[in-house]
């Protein structure tokens, strides 16, 4: 069974100079268009919030960026405005080869709920549709890069392997926020899922 792969959030925002920048995180684009073009299934995700989305800081009284609060009757991370929809922002970085892509997918669509997972909102129940398109494709096996390491990676990663995928995680195509541990976190938790963690090259 072919294997995906999914490149999440390589994004304007969330690199150096972005809204939400993750340290280094357009450094992983040589390595990501490469593994796309050995890749059989690829999948880009991109963050596309609407202007007044609930889980930015701005969108709540009081609150400020990196603070917690309520997004759909969940606590989470609130975070500096990123990633709005047709901003600069929001778009890919540059340098990606997007030309490549199977499937674009946004996510964080909702005016209501925030999604870090490429397969399911944050409520942890409603789906993107991504499970459904890779077994169309008879993909059985997922292959995870991007940013953020520690959120929507992370995410992503746990959620594919729960569905029943192996599951691997390219971390030097892959950048963290690493705040309060979150690394270390998201690590462990990846690793209790069954995910591979692949850190010390590249591996088919």
């Amino acid at each position: 069974m072919p294997e995906a792969l999914v490149v999440v959030d390589l994004q304007n925002d969330f690199c150096p100079g972005g809204a939400l920048p993750v340290a280094e995180g357009d450094a992983i684009v040589p390595l990501v268009n490469r593994l796309l073009a050995e890749a059989h299934v690829r999948v880009l995700t991109q963050d596309w919030h609407p202007p007044q989305h609930p889980s930015f800081a701005a969108s709540h009284p009081a609150a400020t960026p990196f603070g917690r609060g309520l997004v759909g009757g969940a606590e989470q991370v609130l975070w500096p405005v990123h990633c709005v929809q047709g901003s600069v922002g929001a778009a890919f970085h540059p340098g990606l080869e997007t030309n490549r892509a199977d499937l674009i997918l946004r996510k964080g669509v909702s005016d209501e709920l925030d999604s870090y997972s490429a397969f399911f909102e944050n409520d942890r129940v409603t789906s993107t549709g991504l499970d459904g398109y890779l077994r169309s494709r008879g993909v059985g096996a997922v292959a995870v890069v991007g940013l953020a390491l520690d959120v929507c990676v992370a995410a992503t990663a746990i959620d594919a392997a729960r569905l029943g995928y192996r599951v691997r995680v390219v971390e030097p195509a892959c950048r963290a926020i690493d705040r309060d541990g979150s690394l270390a976190a998201a690590r462990a938790a990846m690793k209790e899922a069954g995910v591979t963690i692949e850190r010390g090259g590249v591996h088919r």
